[in-house]
């Protein structure tokens, strides 16, 4: 008698990553009470608000620059001040876009891109936390300050001599703004994060190129209207690069996971 062969079945059970399940309202109240700690800290928090530090961070930024050979923000702002319109233009840009493009980003990445919102969302928050150490521990003076303090380059403070949707010289912006916040610059931060976001998501070429064009549009901003140095949207690249490393990957994948593993099923 021959042997019969008997085959063995081996079922295998494929667990898809996790992704957790979006509810708007908790991303709002989350995403508030973070901006909320934010701006509390970033204003009045952790003695950031030192004249001296940052007089002395601003000179040591300058001679960065100079010994690149890049220091050019009062050329550039040069180049342009006496174009009132242009210039009131971009104080209204600098007031404006970095809140209202980003929220446009955050809530269009949730409703159309969910799959991908944790790790941006993520990104995000953990860059903006860097850039509070970095207003912490290197407050620095933005230009339009700086012949104030005893530096003479001609800086102008586009904001209070031209105009646009407020001054930091007003009451109350001048009570509860921290003014040495400059390294990193989230502004140049934000508009990058957004054009990562947004840029994938938008069909028309001219749109992509617009919105790829959108950080370039920011540092012009940031330093035609000597709100920062361009080594200020150097520290913010930085900010975001660890941001995306450590919040976008490396927090995300451990969320997945351990999520995942909880849903792997028992052996019997």
């Amino acid at each position: 008698m021959s042997a019969t062969p008997t085959t063995t079945a081996t079922t295998t059970t494929t667990i898809e990553p996790s992704v957790p399940r979006l509810r708007w309202w908790r991303e709002v109240i989350t995403i508030g009470l973070f901006y909320g700690v934010y701006t509390l800290v970033r204003n009045t928090g952790l003695k950031a608000d030192s004249t001296v530090a940052a007089l002395r961070h601003a000179k040591e930024v300058i001679a960065f620059e100079k010994a690149l050979g890049s220091f050019h923000e009062k050329a550039i702002q040069d180049a342009f001040i006496n174009w009132h319109g242009f210039i009131k233009f971009w104080d209204i840009f600098y007031g404006s876009a970095h809140f209202l493009v980003t929220i446009v980003a955050i809530v269009m990445l949730f409703r159309y891109a969910p799959a991908r919102y944790p790790t941006w969302r993520n990104t995000l928050a953990v860059t903006v936390a860097i850039a509070l150490l970095g207003f912490a521990f290197y407050p620095l003076m933005p230009p339009r300050l700086v012949d104030q303090h005893g530096l003479h380059y001609g800086f102008v403070d586009t904001l209070q001599k031209i105009g646009g949707l407020w001054s930091f010289d007003s009451g109350t912006m001048s009570k509860i703004s921290n003014q040495y916040a400059a390294m990193p610059s989230l502004h140049f931060a934000w508009s990058t994060w957004c054009a990562f976001v947004l840029v994938p998501m938008i069909k028309p070429m001219w749109g992509k190129v617009l919105m790829g064009s959108y950080p370039l549009m920011t540092m012009f901003a940031i330093v035609v209207t000597a709100n920062h140095f361009w080594a200020d949207a150097l520290g913010g690249a930085v900010a975001l690069g660890l941001g995306y490393l450590v919040g976008g990957k490396l927090l995300t994948n451990t969320f997945v996971k351990v999520t995942t593993r909880r849903r792997e099923p028992v052996s019997p």
